[in-house]
């Protein structure tokens, strides 16, 4: 057996039906999209086995992209939870079938309560297909599994769809990166999206010279500093230059070099700076990798200093 060769087969197999899926949509996602942003309650998600599993992803991606969303188990609601379902909500129900015995029994209930439903299965004309408002064609020519029976073309089909929806409801919604870091403030995207500069800067007791400063004096400045640089302002307090520990190693390696030559012989003139404190941390830190840099500075709009970012302060904030 050639297991590469099969793993290969898997994946070409999907994406066939996936495509399948594209070249034949017939469905008005514009009237589906108006009803859901629209709608003052929630779009609870409910499905059974691998639908189910699959339901739980749905409802997560919504949430996280600005749709009130939550997965409920039609077992669950069939038992209590069904009150869980408010008259302005909406549900989306999945079943490959549209004939999942579980499911089917919540159906009538949400008719009684004029809940708008959107299906998702093969056949228009399952039981599922017949209670919706709203049908959406997940029916696939071929699993992946060997026997051709296993749910694989079919559940990724039906985890795209609900990309899908996501997707159209973001678009709708005019969601941008500042709403999705909202939702995920903890979260390595989070951060990327959510934390600031100001956030990480060091403001207190920075190693700051004179443009006066001999090279030994400064490097003193440097060892207490703990940042591994020295910044040099000049008599107005803007800042001119950096000396680096690199730029001192540098310096060592000329013959005729002095400890006692002022700093800035040796200093890096006109470093990078920004004058925004409130840029991303994350646009910060492609700053410092594309000078290839480990220090950025920070100034006002009088180029006078008001903190420092190290490449260090961004690692252990989890900035990637």
């Amino acid at each position: 057996m050639n297991y590469k060769e099969l793993a290969k087969e898997v994946l070409l197999t999907e994406a066939k039906e996936l495509e399948l899926a594209a070249e034949n949509l017939d469905f008005d996602f514009e009237k589906l999209v108006d009803l859901i942003v629209n709608s003052k309650g929630k779009l609870i998600v409910t499905g059974v086995g691998k639908s189910g599993l699959v339901g739980s992803k749905i409802a997560a991606t919504l949430a996280s992209t600005g749709t009130s969303s939550f997965f409920l188990h039609p077992t669950e609601a069939m038992h209590g939870d069904l009150g869980m379902i408010g008259k302005d909500d909406i549900v989306l129900g999945i079943s490959y079938s549209g004939e999942s015995e579980e499911l089917i029994q919540i159906l009538p209930h949400l008719k009684r309560f004029d809940i708008p439903l959107i299906a998702m299965a093969k056949n228009k004309n399952s039981t599922l297909g017949k209670y919706a408002d709203f049908f959406l064609n997940i029916n696939v020519t071929k699993e992946a599994c060997p026997l051709d029976t296993a749910p694989t073309s079919s559940t990724t089909l039906t985890m795209a769809m609900g990309d899908v929806l996501a997707v159209c409801l973001m678009k709708k919604r005019d969601f941008k990166k500042e709403d999705f870091a909202s939702f995920h403030p903890g979260g390595s995207l989070g951060k990327k999206l959510f934390i600031k500069v100001d956030d990480l800067l060091r403001k207190d007791t920075l190693p700051v010279v004179s443009r006066e400063t001999k090279l030994k004096d400064a490097i003193v400045t440097m060892s207490e500093g703990r940042i591994g640089s020295v910044i040099i302002v000049d008599e107005n307090e803007k800042v001119i230059a950096l000396l680096s520990d690199g730029d001192l190693r540098r310096a060592l390696m000329n013959k005729d070099f002095s400890i006692d030559c002022a700093i800035e012989k040796v200093a890096t003139m006109n470093p990078k700076v920004i004058n925004d404190k409130n840029i991303l941390a994350s646009d910060a830190l492609q700053i410092i990798e594309d000078y290839k840099i480990q220090l950025l500075i920070v100034v006002d709009d009088e180029e006078k200093l008001v903190g420092v970012l190290h490449i260090h302060d961004l690692i252990e904030a989890g900035i990637k």
